[in-house]
């Protein structure tokens, strides 16, 4: 089955995105790689927003997680044409909006490698940081991706 057949019978649907944000683009591509900015917790109009620990618990983290995984591969496929096009997923960088004393950022970036690998298979096997900071206007969470493509 491809990625793409793959996403819909998980139940998504992926629209290009405008790639140019002003001072920088939601993903490039040098090469063989795409590299994304990072991409945000809101999709299908939810936005989940706060400090993981807090306001936040790591199951809506983790749900936060996933959301910002779909901005990032609507970034890639509109730079790829398609998602049938990524060969493997090479490096996720997870950003958790943590509160002080939460330190279990990967239960939440979780979400984010859960998909990848349901998606790709695996193809989806990445190398991962899952970081604790905070994060501009108060995102849950920020996941950048990098993939390789045909």
């Amino acid at each position: 089955m491809s990625f793409e057949a793959k996403l819909q019978e998980m139940g998504y649907t992926l629209e290009p995105v405008e790639l140019n944000a002003g001072r920088l683009m939601h993903a490039k591509r040098t090469g063989n790689l795409i590299y994304t900015s990072g991409q945000v917790s809101n999709w299908g109009g939810k936005a989940i927003k706060g400090k993981v620990g807090r306001d936040v618990s790591v199951e809506e983290g983790y749900e936060a997680a996933r959301f910002s995984t779909l901005n990032a591969l609507a970034a890639i496929k509109t730079v790829a044409g398609s998602l049938d096009n990524v060969v493997q997923v090479v490096k996720v960088l997870g950003m958790v909006n943590v509160a002080p004393d939460f330190d279990d950022t990967p239960a939440v970036i979780h979400g984010c490698s859960d998909f990848l690998i349901e998606l790709f298979g695996e193809a989806g096997r990445h190398a991962r940081s899952a970081v604790g900071m905070t994060i501009p206007h108060n995102w849950a969470v920020e996941i950048e991706i990098i993939v390789e493509v045909k």
